[in-house]
């Protein structure tokens, strides 16, 4: 499996609802280091995995849905917890959608699984890793 890897960050404020996130149920600020990773089997007829280029445009378009925004009062959020594994969860499916929609290329389209990386910090980060169909 061959895959290539792009990064990128996101500055967010949230709260969370529940006892069990103590203090974090206060608002509070996040800078999120975010990597996609996307996997294909074999090189396409230019030894690519996908153009860098656009997979950098794609990361980039989905995190400016939400950057510099507090993720409590935007609509798409509405009743969730923002946390990191959720938000994970969420720029993968907007890569994969992407991917599907055709705008990462010729490339792109052979795209078999992604991964994509929150890094909350230094010691903990969470990921969500899928097929893209």
């Amino acid at each position: 499996m061959f895959s290539l890897t792009v990064c990128d960050h996101v500055m967010i404020a949230h709260s969370f609802k529940g006892e069990v996130f103590g203090p974090a149920q206060k608002l509070h600020g996040a800078t999120y280091a975010v990597e996609a990773e996307f996997r294909v089997p074999s090189l396409d007829e230019h030894g690519l995995v996908v153009d860098i280029g656009l997979a950098r445009a794609e990361l980039r378009r989905a995190l400016d849905s939400f950057d510099y925004e507090n993720l409590d009062v935007l609509p798409q959020f509405a009743g969730r917890n923002t946390t990191t594994e959720f938000m994970a969860a969420h720029v993968h499916g907007l890569l994969a959608a992407a991917l599907r929609e055709g705008r990462l290329g010729e490339s792109g389209k052979r795209i078999t699984g992604l991964k994509v990386v929150l890094r909350e910090s230094p010691v903990a980060w969470a990921a969500f890793e899928g097929p893209v169909g």
